[in-house]
């Protein structure tokens, strides 16, 4: 794993100076943006800075009220879905171009964000929610996720969230079936749908054939990234350049933060400004989950027509199918609460 960015300060980095950056022509794509590493350093920094960053934990309340206070060692993955729905949440409240800087006036509904997140039991996403969610998925407390049951998982704890409303739906046998996604997202108006497909790109090594596919996905504006990593190490991955994946990596553990009286919460942990990491896709786990946010029915047909075309490009394998309807042969696992807990 090579360190992006050298361990400047963040004020050093603010003004230009990467270390270590590529110096190369070839585009940089952050969640559907493109950049040029050679004269656009600063937006590229504040884009990656501006995503919500979750890591470990110490010092919380204890998970079930006897469970564990610190959640290092096993709860990567769950901070990995964190992430991919903390995106999904800004891109519904705040849009993707939203900026955040140190020190910044917080906005009400940014503020709502993150305590949607706060490392407590009320909290719609916090570790608390999503272990215990997960006992359902036949995890216990403190045992390591896949990224198709944090999925599960995400998609149980939505239902919650009057909020966002937001429609979690997860899209399993390498197949999204549009017809299933209609029915649960237009009742009767269509609601915010966050898409989550949980694939398996290869045995033991991710098959080289579906590598372009999979940084195609990160250059779709509906992009929410990519959770994975390598065995029993999560990652979240938010764009790549050339050959390497760009990502978040939330194995730093973090003391557990609490919202002041007023709401406020201190939220510069919650922001990466020490440099992101890459690594070469090639050392990718094959088992991964893909995530998009379409905030509108328009913004859905538009990535249908735009995976439709991918998958008529002779660069890659397509990872994923898309349907109309439900082909005879799929059982619905989710109907049935069959879903394996991988």
């Amino acid at each position: 794993i090579k360190v992006f960015f050298s361990t400047l300060t963040y004020d050093t980095l603010r003004f230009g100076e990467f270390e270590d950056f590529p110096e190369t022509s070839e585009p940089v794509w952050i969640l559907g943006k493109e950049y040029n590493a050679l004269t656009e350093k600063d937006d590229i920094l504040s884009d990656v800075t501006s995503r919500l960053w979750f890591t470990y934990r110490k010092n919380f309340p204890p998970i079930g009220g006897t469970g564990p206070t610190s959640d290092t060692g096993w709860g990567c993955m769950l901070r990995c879905g964190q992430m991919i729905l903390g995106e999904a949440l800004m891109r519904r409240h705040l849009g993707r171009d939203w900026r955040w800087a140190r020190g910044q006036k917080q906005r009400e509904e940014y503020i709502s964000i993150l305590n949607a997140f706060i490392d407590k039991k009320d909290s719609y996403y916090s570790i608390h929610q999503i272990a215990q969610m997960g006992v359902g998925e036949g995890k216990p407390i403190g045992q390591w996720y896949g990224p198709n049951t944090v999925a599960q998982v995400l998609k149980k704890l939505a239902v919650f969230d009057t909020w966002s409303r937001l429609v979690v739906h997860v899209a399993m046998d390498n197949t999204v079936v549009i017809e299933e996604i209609s029915e649960c997202s237009c009742t009767p108006l269509w609601k915010p749908l966050v898409l989550l497909i949980p694939l398996r790109l290869g045995l033991s090594d991710i098959n080289e054939a579906y590598i372009e596919t999979l940084k195609q996905c990160f250059m779709l504006p509906q992009s929410l990234g990519v959770i994975g990593g390598k065995p029993n190490s999560a990652h979240y991955f938010i764009g790549f350049v050339g050959e390497e994946l760009i990502y978040l990596d939330p194995h730093t553990t973090q003391p557990a933060v609490e919202p002041s009286e007023d709401g406020q919460v201190l939220d510069e942990m919650y922001h990466c400004q020490h440099p992101p990491c890459r690594m070469h896709i090639c050392e990718l786990d094959p088992s991964i989950a893909a995530g998009f946010f379409c905030r509108t029915e328009d913004e859905f047909d538009d990535w249908c027509m735009r995976i439709r075309r991918l998958s008529c490009n002779r660069g890659g394998l397509p990872m994923f199918e898309l349907v109309d309807s439900q082909p005879s042969h799929m059982v619905s696992v989710d109907a049935l609460n069959l879903t394996p807990g991988n």
